[in-house]
C-alpha cells in the first residue's frame, strides 16, 4: 500500500511539474533567440517531392500581454540568408526570379490579432515579401517556459502557415514532363525560442 501511495505521489509531482511548464507564458517582452530557433519552409518540387529550406539570419520580438490575445509579434529575416543545402539553388532564390535580395533584402511579419488560447491559437498578421504585403494566419501553440542555466527566462512556440508564393511576386517556374518544377504552395514553419528582454518577464 505504501509503495502504491509513493508511486501516486511521484506521479502527481511529475504531472505538476509538466503542467507548470505549460502554464500560460509570463507577460513581458521577449527577444527571439536565433541560435535556438528556426524559420523553415517547404515547397513542392517536380510534383513528386519537396524541397526544404530555412533562413539563417533573422530577428524577432514577442510582447506577451497579461491577456494573451493582446500579445504582439514582429519579425524579419534576411532573404540573402536562405539555405536549402544547394548553393546554386540558393543563388537562384536570391535572384530577381524569386526574392530579388538586392532590391528587397528583408521579409517581415507584424501581427495584427491573436485568437484562441496559448495551447492552440491563430496568429494573424501582415507578411511582406518583395515589398508585397499580404494577410496570413499562422496556427500556433505555446510549448512552455523554463529558466536556463544562466538565469534567463525562456519561452517557446511553434507555428505554421501556407502561402501561395505567386501572391508575393515569386512567379518563376519551368515546366518538365511531370509538371511545374516548383509548386505554388509554400509551407512556412516556425520553431521559436525567446528570452525575456532585460528581465522584463513577470514570474
Amino acid at each position: 500500500m505504501k509503495k502504491v501511495l509513493n508511486a501516486a505521489l511521484i506521479s502527481m509531482a511529475l504531472f505538476s511539474a509538466i503542467a507548470s511548464a505549460k502554464d500560460k507564458p509570463s507577460a513581458g517582452r521577449y527577444q527571439v533567440d536565433p541560435m535556438h530557433s528556426k524559420i523553415g519552409f517547404e515547397v513542392p518540387h517536380l510534383v513528386i517531392s519537396s524541397v526544404e529550406g530555412s533562413f539563417k539570419s533573422f530577428e524577432g520580438q514577442i510582447q506577451i500581454a497579461d491577456n494573451f490575445i493582446k500579445s504582439k509579434v514582429s519579425a524579419s529575416a534576411d532573404v540573402a540568408s536562405v539555405d536549402t543545402g544547394v548553393s546554386k539553388r540558393d543563388e537562384h532564390l536570391k535572384s530577381p526570379d524569386f526574392f530579388d535580395a538586392q532590391k528587397h533584402p528583408k521579409m517581415t511579419f507584424d501581427s495584427t490579432s491573436i485568437s484562441g488560447t496559448p495551447d492552440a491559437f491563430k496568429l494573424e498578421g501582415d507578411l511582406t515579401i518583395r515589398g508585397i504585403k499580404k494577410k496570413v494566419v499562422f496556427d500556433g501553440a505555446y510549448l512552455g517556459s523554463v529558466t536556463d542555466g544562466y538565469g534567463n527566462r525562456k519561452i517557446a512556440f511553434k507555428a505554421r502557415t501556407k502561402i501561395n508564393r505567386k501572391d508575393f511576386g515569386l512567379v518563376w517556374n519551368m515546366m518538365v514532363e511531370a509538371g511545374p518544377t516548383v509548386g505554388d504552395e509554400v509551407t512556412i514553419v516556425l520553431n521559436l525560442q525567446a528570452a525575456a528582454a532585460n528581465g522584463q518577464a513577470k514570474k
